[in-house]
Parts: structure tokens; C-alpha cells; sequence
């Protein structure tokens, strides 16, 4: 009999084939992945059983055995009406639960009346301004049965208010409501930015919708605590893991500062995880999350199991779904919706292939749901808990996310936890940190993007996409907020908003005193108003990273035309040209915008970043103040064909018209020649390379710039 084959005869082996070349692979978060694994890697790690702490395995022992995840599809548009048929067809096709999108308008706490939503409402989401809204939004789709989840962090007051009380309109009390509100505002202000008040009042509203749920609505998730945005912002797995749980820790500790039980609101608790294309890691991820929550709550003294287990939500990643070759981004769904539930998730929203441009189409939203009714069905994953479990490289890597996602943890705890390191302003900068370097890895062809770096077709087919008339939808909006004032008691409604006021700058519960409010009919903003009025509105002017890009490019040959072009345009100037990157409309998804003024300040442009949620003509204004050779507009959220045409017109009557505008962002293809028509002078979609952005960018400021490939002295 042969002597057992050891790892050190397969590496010899190995080496021979390769001719000596290292297959180790460095991953983003600093996890040296070595290419082979066997048990003397697993030597001392136990990872238990499915059901039994601290819960690595799952948090229940029968897993997908005894019932599946739940089918969700995170979707609103338009009015309430419309988002209304699109969920009874979805729920009719299989769909099992509700996940609702509102637009940002009501994020932000805007009624659609608002001056400074005119280009938001009804574009990113459903519109929701009453709590008629919210009984139409729901007409025919039972509550008291019906799991709905909401992502709400802003707003989150009267939302949740609108919904209590459209339950109780729809004869369902509050204690048999099921769902989730997300509630996570830290998040909001590391990346999202749909916050509203600041730092601290925003935090005291958490604690008290976790005392009023724990009191009143016992089958109610009081809080998601969302890594998924940070996530979409570029975060790494262990950034993600760690700020995440840390966030977690943090309501905790305020909910039981604030008098409640720790195993009285815990078990209620839930968190929401982004799902992207490193298929190992982000099943690990999901693993090292419920041993490090585990970990978390048994420190802060809960004594329930289900106060330490961790629940959660998936969704595939919107990030990497591309504009270029769309139907590819199919295939990327269901590779990170196998990642979900391999990882073991409770519930699932798989992205629809055409959401890099545009919400999503019947079509579209079909496949999306159909990959994990197909995965549920036809794959053989629910019959065996965890499956996973045991294997060397998903051990290994587990236990070595959760060592780097504790080591950050000590760092926010050293902080004074998670509200001092959010104020700190660093957990943001390392997010965009290590966004800017995906980027950069990705323009470089070191990160491979099928269909968008290599692989890429000569010519694009265009798809069909689903549009918003938005001014309809505004329109409708409003004639809805004034039949509502007009039939409400209004003294009574003012009676209820003093009261919130009044309550909010005491210590009373600002939920209570909302649902009441929401009774009265008073509206989303007139709710948000009131607590305004009080805790004030929070703002933030992006300060983005400097150096990744010169770092990543050192000694890339286009990269240093790009840079002698700068330095060209700024002889001819006398001073560095000038780009502000500009954000407009109540969109604060800002990755893409940062890493922009990132990269662009790098190439030695003078980047003037404008603050987030500006109207076109706060714009103008700080444009023309500021003297900008160039303004790039950065749009997700479908504004782009009210608001940048208006940013033009608003410099040309400014006699500015010299002023270049380009665009970049989720825009489809479809709109391109109407933004070239309202005078936009380029257009720069998903997948767009950084650097020859700023070289088209120099070519617009009239500087001869070589088409990549060709030597430096065609510039001159």
C-alpha cells in the first residue's frame, strides 16, 4: 500500500506544472487564499451544528430541510396603484413576501409637493405621502397573513405609522403585523445618505421603534442592520462583516440604555447582507456573521439562544450587475443567489439583469423571481442542512473573516463604539477607500468584468427598459395630498403634529405620538417637519480619498498621458482645470460620485465636490462661485431627464453655457441622444472606464488627447 499523498507532494507537483509560479491569491480584504486546502487547515476549528450555538451552521436546525427561504423582490415605482398590481402579479407567480422601495422624495421626508423633489418622486421607488397611499399600496393583499418589508431609514417614523395605521383601516391591529422596517440610520451615514436628522436624535428614534414594537407588535423585525449598502459602496467583506455588527452592537446598547430587556427586543431583531461575485467569500461572510453576532450578544449579557441568533435577508448585488451584455448580469444573479442560500440565508431578493440602467420590467422581474424559484426546485440544495459545512476552504476562510472582521471591532469599540467612529468620518473613508481600488483594479483589467473589460461585444443591443413619466406621477401625487387635507380634520391634525413636536423634545415615544398623527391624516412630511422643527436636518459635504488611483496606476503609460494632459491644459489655463462633481436630487448613493472625484483629483484635476441632495440651481450657483471648467453630474435614481436639462438651461441663462456638462451613472442607453439634445457633452454609463473618462473630459476641454494605444506625442 502507498503512503498517503501529503499536501507538501501535491505542491511539489503543482509547482512543476506551473513552472514554480505562486497560485496564491490575495483577496481585497488582506485574505491570503491559498490554492489547495485539506484538514490540517481545519485543525482545531469546530464549527457545530446547524440550530445550536453559536450558530455557524444556521440559525435553525432543520435549515432548508424543513421550509425554504422566503421569495422576496424588493420593488416600488410610480404611484401606489401601480407598485400595488405589480406586487399582486408577482405574489400570484410564486413571490412569497413583500420588500418595498419607496422613491427618495420619501426617504428624505419630502411630500411630492416639495420644490426640492420635483425630478425624485415616483422614480426609485413608490411614492408616499399619506396613509391613503399606503392603504392603496396594500389594496387586496392581506396583512394580518402577508410578511412585508420595508426599507425605510429616514422617513422611518411616519412610515411605520402610515402602515400601522393602514392596517388597523384594513381591521389588522398592530400585534398581528408581520415584516421588517430596516431602521438602520448608521448605515445611512457611512454610505447611503437618506438620513434626515442628525447623529443622535436619529438615534433615539431606533430605541424608540424597538419599544414600541417590543410593546405592541411582537411578530414586527423592529430593525434590519444593513451591511448590503455598504456593500454596494465597496466595502470588503470584513469592512462589511465588521461596521455591520458593530451597528448592531450599538442599538443594542442604546435600546438598553434606554430601560428595555435585552431578551425582549433581541430575538426581533434582523440584518440584511449584500450577496456579491466572490461566491467562497460571501458564503463564508454569512457564517462569520453569526458567530460574531453570537459572540456580540453573549457579551452584552443576553441569556435567550434566539437573542444571539442571527436572522438575516440577502440580495444579490446591484454593483455588479453591468450595463454592457445585460443578459450576463443572469448569470451573475444566480451565481450570488447560490452564494445566498448555500451561505444560509432567510429570505432572498435576486436583482433583475436590467437594474444597472433601469427599474425593472415585467420581463426582467419574472426571471429575477424564476432563478430562486428554479434554485428552490430543481437544485436538490434544500434537502441537506448547511452542505457546506466541513469543507476546508469555506472553514478556513470563515474563521479567517471572523479574526479580521474582530480585530476592526476592537478598533470601533477603542472608538467608543460605533456613533464615535461613524463621527470619526472613518469608517466612510475606508469604504471609499477600498472602492476607489476595485475601480482602479477593474480599469486596469486586473479585476475581470465579462462582457465589460474582456470579452466585450462590438456593438450593444438595446434592451427594453421600464420608464417613469415622473411629472405624471407628481402630478397625481399631489392632486392626492390635497383631497386628503381637504377631508381630514384639520384641527385636530394640527393638535396631533404639536403633540409630536412637543413629545420629541421631551423624552415621550415620537412613534406613538406619529401613529397618532397618521390618524389624523397628517402627512409624510408634515410628520417629518414636526420632529425637524426639533432635531433639525442633518447635511454632509463628500470628502473623498486621495492617492488609490496614482498608487494603483504607478508606471501605467496611458495613465501618464492622462496626467501630462492635465498638466497641458493647466499651462494653457494658468491653474488646474476644474470639474465639480455634482450630486442633485434626493439620491445620496454617492460610490460612484467619490470615486470619480477620487480619481480625477489624483490626475492632478482641481475637483470641487458639491454637497449631496442640491437642487440644478444650488448647482449653478456653487459652479459659477466656484469658476468650473466642467460639471460632472452623477445620477442613480432616474432624475436625470428633469435635472440635468435643467442645470443647462439655468447656466445658459447665466450666459455660462461654457460651462461643459457630462453625466455618468445609471443611465440607459436610451436616453443618451435625449441628454445629447439638452446639451449634455458626455455620457458615461456603468462600466465606463475612469481614466479615459478624464481623457474624453480633457478632449472636451480642447485638448488634443490621443485615443488610448497611441503615443504621447500624437497629443501635441
Amino acid at each position: 500500500m502507498k503512503d498517503q499523498n501529503t499536501k507538501s507532494d501535491w505542491q511539489a507537483r503543482a509547482d512543476k506544472e506551473v513552472k514554480g509560479r505562486d497560485l496564491t491569491w490575495h483577496t481585497p480584504e488582506g485574505i491570503a487564499v491559498q490554492p489547495l486546502y485539506t484538514a490540517d487547515d481545519t485543525q482545531g476549528l469546530d464549527p457545530g451544528l446547524p440550530g445550536f450555538e453559536p450558530f455557524t451552521r444556521g440559525p435553525y436546525a432543520s435549515m432548508y430541510t424543513g421550509r425554504p427561504w422566503t421569495i422576496r423582490q424588493y420593488a416600488g415605482f410610480s404611484t401606489a396603484e401601480e407598485s400595488n398590481a405589480f406586487y399582486r402579479r408577482n405574489l400570484a407567480a410564486g413571490q412569497k413576501g413583500l420588500s418595498v422601495a419607496f422613491d427618495l422624495a420619501t426617504h428624505r421626508g419630502y411630500d411630492s409637493d416639495h420644490p426640492r423633489v420635483v425630478g425624485d418622486v415616483g422614480k426609485a421607488g413608490v411614492a408616499i405621502d399619506t396613509v391613503r397611499d399606503m392603504e392603496i399600496l396594500f389594496d387586496q393583499i392581506p396583512l394580518e397573513t402577508m410578511s412585508v418589508s420595508m426599507t425605510m431609514n429616514g422617513a422611518v417614523i411616519p412610515i411605520l405609522a402610515f402602515y400601522i395605521v393602514a392596517g388597523e383601516r384594513q381591521g389588522v391591529s398592530a400585534e398581528k403585523l408581520s415584516g421588517t422596517i430596516q431602521n438602520d440610520i448608521l448605515k445611512e451615514f457611512m454610505v447611503r445618505n437618506t438620513y434626515i436628522y442628525p447623529p443622535e436624535p436619529s438615534m433615539r428614534i431606533v430605541s424608540d421603534i424597538i419599544a414600541y414594537t417590543s410593546q405592541h407588535m411582537p411578530r414586527f423585525n423592529s430593525i434590519s442592520i444593513s451591511g448590503y449598502h455598504m456593500h454596494e459602496a465597496g466595502a470588503t467583506a470584513v469592512q462589511e462583516l465588521a461596521f455591520t455588527i458593530a451597528d448592531g452592537k450599538e442599538y443594542a446598547r442604546r435600546a438598553m440604555e434606554a430601560g428595555l430587556d435585552i431578551d425582549a427586543f433581541a430575538p426581533r431583531l434582523s440584518f440584511f447582507w449584500g450577496i456579491g461575485m466572490n461566491f467562497f467569500m460571501e458564503i463564508a461572510k454569512m457564517r462569520a456573521a453569526r458567530a460574531l453576532w453570537h459572540d456580540v450578544m453573549d457579551d452584552l449579557g443576553a441569556q435567550n439562544p434566539k437573542s444571539k441568533m442571527l436572522r438575516t435577508h440577502c440580495q444579490t448585488s446591484g454593483v455588479s450587475l453591468q450595463e454592457q451584455d445585460p443578459y450576463n448580469n443572469v448569470i451573475r444573479t444566480t451565481i450570488e443567489a447560490m452564494a445566498a442560500v448555500l451561505g444560509g440565508t432567510q429570505s432572498l431578493h435576486t436583482n433583475a439583469l436590467d437594474e444597472a440602467i433601469a427599474l425593472p420590467t415585467d420581463f426582467s422581474a419574472r426571471i429575477a423571481r424564476n432563478t430562486q424559484l428554479v434554485i428552490q426546485e430543481e437544485a436538490g440544495i434544500t434537502n441537506v442542512a448547511d452542505p457546506l459545512g466541513g469543507s476546508y476552504y469555506i472553514e478556513s476562510l470563515t474563521a479567517a473573516l471572523v479574526e479580521k472582521a474582530k480585530a476592526m471591532l476592537d478598533e470601533v469599540e477603542a472608538a467608543g463604539g460605533m456613533t464615535e467612529y461613524v463621527a470619526s468620518g472613518k469608517p466612510k473613508a475606508q469604504i471609499e477607500e477600498a472602492a476607489a481600488a476595485k475601480q482602479a483594479s477593474v480599469d486596469k483589467g486586473e479585476t475581470v468584468i465579462v462582457g465589460v473589460n474582456k470579452y466585450r461585444l462590438d456593438e450593444e443591443a438595446e434592451i427594453d427598459t421600464l420608464d417613469i413619466d415622473n411629472h405624471a406621477v407628481r402630478q397625481s401625487q399631489i392632486e392626492r395630498i390635497e383631497k386628503v387635507r381637504e377631508g381630514r380634520d384639520e384641527a385636530a391634525c394640527q393638535a396631533a403634529l404639536k403633540a409630536l413636536s412637543e413629545g420629541a423634545a421631551e423624552t415621550d415615544n415620537v412613534l406613538e405620538l406619529a401613529v397618532a398623527a397618521a390618524r389624523q391624516d397628517a402627512t409624510l412630511g408634515e410628520i417629518s417637519s414636526a420632529m425637524e422643527d426639533v432635531f433639525g436636518r442633518y447635511d454632509t459635504v463628500p470628502t473623498p480619498v486621495r492617492g488609490v488611483y496614482t498608487s494603483a496606476y504607478a508606471g501605467d503609460a496611458r495613465y501618464r498621458q492622462v496626467v501630462d494632459g492635465v498638466k497641458a491644459v493647466e499651462r494653457r489655463l494658468g491653474r488646474a482645470p476644474k470639474l465639480m462633481v455634482a450630486k442633485m436630487g434626493q439620491d445620496g448613493h454617492d460610490r460612484g460620485a467619490n470615486v470619480i472625484a477620487s480619481a480625477f483629483a489624483d490626475m492632478g484635476f482641481e475637483v470641487i465636490s458639491g454637497p449631496l441632495f442640491q437642487t440644478p440651481a444650488e448647482t449653478r450657483d456653487m459652479a459659477l462661485e466656484k469658476d468650473v471648467d466642467a460639471i460632472g453630474a452623477s445620477s442613480l435614481a432616474a432624475g436625470h431627464k428633469t435635472l440635468i436639462p435643467d442645470l443647462i438651461r439655468l447656466l445658459k441663462d447665466a450666459g455660462r453655457s461654457d460651462i461643459k456638462v457630462v453625466a455618468g451613472g445609471v443611465i440607459p442607453q436610451k436616453d443618451y441622444d435625449f441628454l445629447r439634445d439638452a446639451g449634455v457633452q458626455g455620457i458615461y454609463g456603468p462600466g465606463s472606464n475612469v481614466v479615459e473618462c478624464a481623457a474624453d473630459l480633457l478632449r472636451l476641454l480642447g485638448h488634443n488627447m490621443p485615443p488610448a494605444g497611441e503615443e504621447l506625442e500624437a497629443a501635441e
